[in-house]
């Protein structure tokens, strides 16, 4: 942390993005409410994760971080987050395989109800109302009072994210995560008659590794590593009265600590560096993630690594890039130069979902598939040939079968979008889509090992 910091300090920056609540009172009570409630995650699992993208920062572990674009109340339920789960652990299963090293799990869960817009109003049928900025200011219904930014959802969000909590620790470590069901499910994936003959065949050579492991005696029954796994949480902190509530002291080393989720990021529109969202975020002990889009400069990237992790902590900090296909070779070189100049110790980490929105002739917002891959192999390419360490993927997905992404192997039209079009904001991958990025970035590991090696 830089300097003296106090968790209410952001209230004397500069504010975007975020609610003007018109009942001061009903807001402070509400703050109140929450400052006496549990934190929902606790200092010791927040360090940990801190330690495990040292691990990312170093070039020894992988990072993997996805869910949902924006949480829904109306969409939650047990099914919904064990969908989720289990195809971040599928793609886990993938990418352990390709990167020969841990994958860190994170999901977009338990706490992403809050969501940017790039306007303050919408428009339709002639009608302007105040945008929907996620559940938990106010409601997508399209109507001036569902509109007005309610401070009692922020209590309806924690009790949300703390049922989710309580599931994933249980999915976590009561078996479910098991590797041998994991990849069965995986295979089902590969034995898809529209899946292509190379992911066939990665599922076929992680199932040997797997039986062998098994002939060598080691099994889910005696080896706890394949019975259960860590799987953190994390959130964009934009609505920072909800952040500061939940934010505690640690009792064992005496630092705050953001009790809102193991991993809180900063977006791309409010990463100011004299702004409210970085001045809370310096503060807390939490890693912290920070957007990246094509207007950052790297005069602004050293200020704001200099503020949010001035111990030069690996694990830390992780940048999060957004450029869109095609441009990341416009932006991403000079940025990771410019960390290597410094020194700094980053988790260097592919967004590709947000610089790839378009709207389709269908009047539909989404993401053709092929530009997501794309600039993740872009990503991949320029990192190998700098000399730095592409660390990490961030996607928006879920568990379902949706159509708001086009392309993948099962081939989602623009005229499929219709089908099964559910967000209640940006467009999400599915989850065969999801699996197979996986196993696209599986492959891009397993040629960068290939290549270390050939190289000596």
């Amino acid at each position: 942390m830089t300097g003296v910091w106090n968790k209410s300090d952001w209230r004397n920056k500069p504010r975007v993005q975020m609610p003007a609540y018109r009942d001061a009172a009903a807001l402070e009570t509400v703050e109140a409410q929450l400052a006496q409630y549990p934190p929902l995650v606790f200092a010791g699992e927040a360090r940990r994760l801190t330690a495990r993208l040292g691990e990312v920062a170093e070039g020894r572990a992988f990072l993997l971080q996805g869910g949902d674009c924006a949480e829904s109340f109306n969409e939650f339920s047990a099914d919904t987050i064990r969908d989720t789960f289990r195809v971040m652990l599928q793609m886990a299963v993938v990418l352990t395989y390709g990167a020969k090293c841990p994958v860190v799990k994170v999901g977009r869960m338990a706490g992403q109800f809050a969501k940017p817009r790039s306007a303050d109003t919408e428009v339709i049928d002639g009608v302007e109302l105040p945008s929907y900025r996620g559940d938990i200011i106010n409601d997508i219904s399209f109507d001036a009072s569902a509109r007005i930014p309610d401070p009692a959802r922020m209590l309806q969000a924690y009790t949300q994210a703390a049922a989710s909590l309580n599931l994933l620790r249980a999915f976590s470590t009561g078996g479910y995560a098991d590797i041998h069901k994991v990849h069965q499910w995986t295979l089902g994936f590969a034995a898809d008659a529209a899946a292509t003959d190379k992911y066939r065949d990665l599922a076929a050579r992680i199932s040997d590794s797997l039986d062998f492991m098994t002939a060598a005696g080691v099994n889910s029954g005696n080896s706890n590593k394949l019975r259960t796994v860590e799987f953190y949480t994390s959130h964009e902190a934009l609505l920072l009265e909800y952040e500061e509530a939940l934010c505690r002291i640690d009792s064992t080393t005496g630092l705050p600590v953001a009790g809102s989720g193991h991993m809180i990021w900063i977006g791309d529109r409010t990463r100011q560096p004299d702004g409210a969202h970085v001045e809370f975020a310096r503060g807390v002990q939490n890693p912290i993630g920070l957007k990246c889009g094509p207007t950052i400069t790297t005069d602004d990237l050293k200020r704001l690594i200099d503020i949010l992790n001035p111990e030069n902590q690996p694990g830390r900090l992780t940048l999060i890039n957004r450029f869109g296909a095609g441009k990341v070779g416009d932006h991403m070189p000079k940025l990771i130069r410019a960390v290597q100049e410094e020194g700094y110790k980053v988790v260097w980490s592919c967004d590709p979902m947000h610089g790839n929105t378009i709207k389709s002739a269908s009047g539909y917002k989404t993401r053709p598939f092929e530009n997501v891959l794309r600039e993740v192999r872009e990503f991949f390419a320029i990192h190998n040939a700098e000399g730095s360490y592409p660390g990490g993927v961030h996607v928006e997905m879920t568990g379902k079968d949706v159509t708001e992404c086009t392309g993948g192997v099962r081939a989602v039209t623009d005229e499929d979008l219709s089908a099964r079009y559910h967000t209640a904001c940006d467009p999400r991958l599915n989850a065969s889509q999801s699996l197979e990025l996986a196993f696209l970035i599986a492959e891009e590991l397993d040629h960068r090992l290939e290549t270390r090696r050939k190289a000596g």
